[in-house]
């Protein structure tokens, strides 16, 4: 139980499909059949608007940051001793895969970056922080957010790895792992940046004749 429960809730917390409920149950819109398809903040933005993706924005940073933050709390009501590094290391892993794979939405979800920087604000405060920096950099200068979290993935674990030390030698590999899943997540954004198709952030919600 000590060691499954901490996986299972994260996953449960992941699998919170904010971007989808907030288009259901305040637009009567289910944002995976609108813009992109993806069930987060960008596409909720883009299609809904900048005052529906704030708080999807929110809720999916804070499910990632929650599910660090709760795995030893639960550890310490079942075992006695420090909870183990990978096992902090599967409730990141499950909190990602269950906002990509929510099952209270159909296992359609969205990429995970949101997530991911809430897990990454959880073990590494300071780079997560340079992190977002990159990130806001590259969409101001281009408006692609798929862009900007590629990049910022990417530099994520080079920052962690040389500028802050993590407190287990083995986070080093979740940081590694987020710069090999974000490119993943968005591999049709890739796509679509070599052809210069991507679309561009709009903060305004589309018109109906739009």
């Amino acid at each position: 139980m000590h060691i499954i429960l901490p996986i299972l809730v994260a996953y449960l917390l992941g699998s919170i499909p904010t971007a989808v409920w907030v288009g259901k149950w305040f637009y009567g819109v289910d944002v995976r059949n609108e813009g992109s398809g993806n069930a987060g903040a960008t596409n909720t933005i883009r299609v809904l608007g900048l005052k529906a993706g704030i708080p999807v924005i929110i809720n999916d940073v804070l499910k990632g940051y929650l599910a660090i933050l709760f795995a030893p709390m639960i550890w310490t009501q079942f075992s006695t001793g420090n909870i183990s590094p990978y096992l902090i290391l599967a409730a990141a892993a499950a909190v990602v895969l269950g906002h990509t794979f929510p099952v209270f939405a159909g296992f359609r979800g969205g990429k995970g970056v949101a997530t991911l920087l809430g897990v990454a604000i959880g073990l590494f405060p300071a780079a997560a922080g340079i992190t977002v920096l990159i990130f806001a950099s590259i969409f101001i200068s281009t408006r692609y957010v798929s862009l900007g979290s590629i990049i910022a993935a990417i530099c994520f674990p080079l920052l962690v790895i040389f500028l802050f030390e993590p407190p287990f030698v083995v986070y080093y590999s979740l940081a590694v792992a987020a710069a090999v899943f974000i490119p993943i997540t968005h591999r049709k954004n890739i796509k679509r940046l070599l052809q210069g198709t991507e679309s561009k952030i709009s903060f305004k919600k589309k018109s109906k004749t739009d």
